[in-house]
């Protein structure tokens, strides 16, 4: 009897050592839903697109790990699989439209590697997974390297917090991410993707409103930080724009358009707990109208990007042009304003802001490209022929 009484006891007492552990179902061990556990919600967005009619990719699933370094097969991916896949056109995602991907319970802690993965073309399907319409053209079928396997891999900052539901937004650049190859009518897919926490659906939104006529699919709103982009969107067809979602902080809103100068809004306040309108629809803003000349150059290498920055008097810096680069000739072009953009200071409660030219940036810019972050820059001056640039780094 003394025999088993001591085996009773220490099989309790191993079960009691499995449960301080975590080993048992609800206390946050695997397959447990108690604080060591939290669930990450991911969905999707997009920015203007630049020359496309449509730009479709079908997402399977999105992995994430808490390592950047992590490798496809490793072990710690935790998935949100998308059954059945989802097929959505990018330009559909704008002005605040989102598309839900769904969610997955993880462990929780902080994860810096998010893969979107998805479907293959030439699968059976009726609709090609991924392609794009360019202008006045046909479907064509994108290429997307690595990402039917492994997937495209994100950089990220994602925080999951034990019980709680940690919301994020997949904000796809399809103007940056979609590049073409030569004259052989092809395009590959170069994800320009940034992973932003959605806090609230009551704030983090600017609301404002352009001239209907600048509704032409090629006008671009932005929200920009020294010089760096942080969300954009183009108007629908009464002229309004809301750039959604937009982490909390102060930012340069600027407007560039087809034949117009560039309009910068500076000192525009975003927050978590109401909307930022920066006019009233019946005070649109109309940048107004100047030639472009056209800016062309090869960048080495094609892998580069290549942007225009106009600094203000004063600052800010802003981007006000993206050439995209073509990615067997590396060739780019883009058309700059010649005459001064024109700037104003948001002020809490103004419905109609005048805008004032800023003569001192008139016809200068700064091209600049970036490979892996070693940059090339070059200054010019759009009031003369620009001749060919030709930017190699190193």
């Amino acid at each position: 009897m003394t025999t088993l009484l001591r085996a009773l006891a220490a099989s309790i007492a191993l079960l009691l050592s499995l449960a301080g552990c975590g080993g048992g179902g609800g206390g946050g061990g695997i397959g447990g839903t108690g604080s060591a556990y939290g669930t990450v919600r991911m969905s999707m967005t997009d920015a203007p697109s630049c020359g496309f009619d449509a730009v479709n990719i079908t997402v399977e699933k999105v992995r994430i790990h808490a390592s950047a370094s992590a490798a496809d097969a490793d072990a710690g991916w935790s998935e949100i699989v998308v059954n059945p896949p989802k097929r959505v056109d990018l330009l559909t995602l704008q002005n605040g439209v989102l598309v839900e991907l769904g969610q997955t319970q993880l462990p929780a802690g902080k994860y810096t590697q998010v893969r979107l993965v998805l479907a293959e073309n030439g699968n059976g399907a009726s609709a090609l997974a991924n392609s794009v319409v360019p202008t006045g053209g046909s479907e064509t079928p994108l290429t997307t390297p690595s990402a039917n396997q492994s997937g495209l891999k994100l950089n990220a900052d994602i925080e999951v917090a034990p019980d709680q539901v940690a919301d994020y937004v997949l904000d796809f650049d399809a103007c940056k991410s979609i590049v073409k190859r030569g004259n052989s009518g092809q395009y590959n897919l170069k994800p320009v993707i940034s992973v932003i926490p959605r806090l609230s659906d009551a704030g983090m939104r600017v609301v404002g409103y352009l001239d209907p006529l600048l509704a032409n699919g090629s006008t671009s709103v932005s929200v920009q930080v020294n010089g760096q982009p942080v969300k954009a969107t183009a108007p629908d067809s009464t002229g309004q724009f809301q750039l959604y979602p937009v982490p909390a902080g102060t930012y340069d809103l600027v407007v560039t358009a087809p034949g117009r100068v560039t309009a910068v809004m500076t000192g525009v306040p975003v927050t978590t707990s109401a909307y930022t309108y920066v006019n009233a629809v019946g005070a649109p803003i109309v940048p107004p109208a100047s030639a472009v000349p056209a800016v062309n150059g090869t960048v080495t290498p094609v892998t580069a990007t290549v942007r225009a920055l106009q600094t203000l008097n004063g600052g800010p810096t802003v981007v006000s042009g993206w050439g995209a680069v073509d990615a067997l000739s590396g060739a780019f072009s883009f058309s700059l304003p010649i005459a001064a953009p024109v700037r104003n200071a948001y002020a809490a409660g103004v419905t109609a802001p005048v805008f004032t030219p800023d003569a001192s940036a008139a016809a200068q810019y700064t091209i600049e490209a970036n490979s892996a972050g070693t940059l090339k820059t070059q200054a010019i001056n759009v009031n003369a022929a620009v001749p060919a640039l030709t930017l190699t780094i190193p």
